[in-house]
């Protein structure tokens, strides 16, 4: 992806904003994740094949996740290497939930789409956070 293309989704050519809108489009991604699995862990629990006990776990750990990333975000210039937690974070987050379908959950079908679909959004939040990252870095230069 380009400079151009990364500043156009994110609707600014300015590299420090584009790296907070992506930290704080993660944020509320991830935050509303989490509000449904707590609040929702019986039904999708359900409908995905998956404990609610695991859901409620997953949930308490994402609202954690998701206030850490905001207040990340809401910072004026995040620092290099928290930044690069979250990126290394989403992308484990990817390659657990990948393992995980493919060695020990048994979910449902929606389930199984639900997993790969929530695992490449979190692997294009590290693209886009990655991206913006290196666009601030050799800005600063």
């Amino acid at each position: 992806m380009s400079a151009t293309q990364l500043a156009a989704f994110a609707r600014t050519v300015e590299p420090q904003r584009m790296l907070r809108r992506f930290l704080a489009l993660d944020a509320v991604v991830t935050g509303a994740n989490a509000l449904a699995y707590l609040a929702l862990s019986g039904p999708l629990g359900r409908l995905f094949g998956a404990g609610s006990g695991l859901l409620l776990g997953l949930g308490a750990f994402l609202a954690v996740y998701a206030a850490g990333v905001g207040l990340l975000a809401a910072r004026p210039h995040p620092p290099t290497l928290a930044v690069r937690v979250v990126v290394e974070a989403n992308l484990a987050w990817t390659a657990v939930s990948l393992a995980a379908l493919a060695l020990w959950l048994t979910p449902t079908a929606a389930g199984a789409v639900w997993t790969v679909l929530q695992a490449l959004a979190v692997a294009g939040f590290a693209l886009l956070q990655h991206l913006a990252l290196k666009e601030r870095q050799l800005n600063q230069e």
